[in-house]
């Protein structure tokens, strides 16, 4: 079996982020690929959601918050140094990606000292959701990525995010309580949440080998920040630019 890449990259725009996010699904990769990666203060909106019924965009505006949009759907999440994303990639035909990305955040949370189950898009210690799941398939592979709350407090994330409204509807995200590992009493440090995360994806997927993006990645984020991520309607409401 080949071995997978545990990509090392770090970028300071959460619009490069998102950009390099998608570029490595979009390279096709051969074997599985990791990054984690964390983001500056930011709202993410899935693929195909509406910003005002997801996003509290006055609080937004006046703190300066930028909301963004991703490729993937899913629910909306928020972003700062206080949480871990988590991006895997597959090659090929997969099923059951979420499942999979299910089995690596289990069994890292496991190894940090809490009982998770399985739920609703995610991950949850008790009633309390601590990472959401999302994936993004194209004709080579998936993506499915994953935000674990480390130390990101349930009120920060509640004074950016709406409330359910009261005429449900689709691509609406599914609001659950959330709590951070420190909210439950867990403070191992990013270091060491970080080592959990490779170990866990290393137990179920095999060895994934630490590398520097490759050109071809950066030469796809590159293009992708012309057609999306640097392009103000894709976050507006998911329209892209020509390249």
């Amino acid at each position: 079996m080949t071995a997978g890449s545990d990509v090392r990259a770090a970028f300071t725009d959460p619009a490069e982020n998102l950009a390099f996010d998608e570029a490595l699904l979009r390279v096709a990769p051969e074997s599985p690929v990791l990054w984690l990666w964390r983001n500056p203060v930011c709202v993410v909106v899935g693929r195909g959601q509406r910003i005002a019924r997801e996003v509290r965009v006055e609080e937004c505006a006046r703190d300066g918050v930028p909301v963004l949009r991703r490729a993937s759907g899913g629910g909306t999440v928020f972003h700062d140094p206080g949480n871990l994303n988590v991006t895997l990639v597959l090659p090929g035909p997969t099923d059951r990606p979420l499942e999979t990305l299910g089995q690596v955040m289990s069994a890292a949370v496991d190894h940090l000292g809490l009982v998770p189950r399985i739920g609703d898009r995610g991950l949850f210690v008790g009633d309390a959701k601590l990472c959401g799941f999302a994936v993004f398939r194209t004709k080579t592979g998936l993506l499915a990525h994953s935000t674990l709350l480390v130390e990101t407090s349930a009120a920060l994330v509640g004074r950016y995010l709406t409330s359910a409204p009261p005429d449900p509807r689709p691509l609406d995200s599914h609001r659950s309580p959330v709590a951070s590992l420190a909210e439950h009493g867990i403070r191992p440090g990013f270091p060491a949440v970080e080592a959990a995360v490779r170990a866990a994806a290393s137990q179920i997927l095999g060895t994934f080998v630490p590398r520097p993006p490759t050109s071809a990645e950066r030469d796809r984020q590159r293009a992708l920040l012309h057609t999306r991520y640097h392009y103000p309607l894709w976050h507006a409401d998911g329209a892209q630019r020509a390249a």
